[in-house]
């Protein structure tokens, strides 16, 4: 089974990358279409240079790589995708050949958490309309959109994880809610900037508290979000 897992940033992803990770029948990619994204926007990204040293730039080898043989002789293979990262001129057609699955977080806690690593970030940058698109995407082929929240996730994980490996016909793994200190040896080269909170974690955190205030300045994108959201969010399991 190839499992293609669609966020944003700052979305329980990485937590997610290292559940499925820690199967031993799983095997996982962390963001495969990073450095092609860098290179086709030539956007300025924290360890810029590292990413597109460390992933082939060329988003239909990429694409390929993805519905090849899995990793390591895994039965599974979990991919961690960005929504941002799928701009025009990367493939789509090969996520008919996986099944598709799109983890969301409410926009408040996605700005909080971004602006606090990358100053200013767009409504692009944290990929909600992105992510409905290729919800939408995914409808029009007859497969359906599956939806998880990371606020459930991280309220009751296994209740939810047990709900997804259903969802998706995968038998639930108990090894799923606990991982090793320290990182993934999948991890991205762009770990270091971003997955502090999660290196020191071997679990999922706690239930989230309530939502943070946005400043004044993102408040016209987190008014653009939220109705994105909550059209994804009306299909969650």
């Amino acid at each position: 089974m190839k499992i293609a897992m669609w966020s944003g940033p700052r979305n329980l992803s990485t937590a997610m990358m290292y559940a499925f990770g820690n199967r031993a029948d799983c095997a996982v990619v962390d963001e495969p279409f990073y450095a092609a994204y860098l290179a086709m926007t030539g956007l300025d990204h924290p360890m810029g240079a590292e990413i597109l040293a460390s992933q082939d730039q060329d988003p239909n080898k990429v694409a390929s790589g993805l519905i090849s043989a899995n990793p390591d002789g895994k039965p599974h293979f979990y991919q961690k995708h960005m929504t941002q990262h799928m701009i025009d001129g990367v493939p789509r057609d090969w996520m008919q050949k996986v099944t598709n699955v799109f983890l969301l977080r409410h926009p408040a806690r996605v700005i909080a958490s971004y602006a606090a690593k990358r100053e200013n970030p767009s409504l692009t940058d944290i990929g909600f309309p992105q992510q409905l698109e290729l919800m939408q995407l995914v409808s029009s082929w007859g497969q359906t959109p599956i939806v998880i929240d990371s606020h459930d996730i991280r309220d009751n994980p296994q209740e939810m994880l047990e709900k997804l490996c259903d969802a998706i016909g995968l038998k639930f793994d108990a090894a799923m809610l606990s991982w090793p200190k320290g990182g993934h040896k999948d991890d991205g080269a762009w770990a270091p900037h971003w997955y502090g909170a999660v290196w020191e974690s071997t679990g999922f955190a706690g239930a989230e508290g309530p939502l943070p205030e946005v400043p004044d300045g993102l408040q016209p994108i987190l008014q653009a979000a939220l109705p994105l959201y909550e059209e994804m969010k009306a299909h969650k399991l």
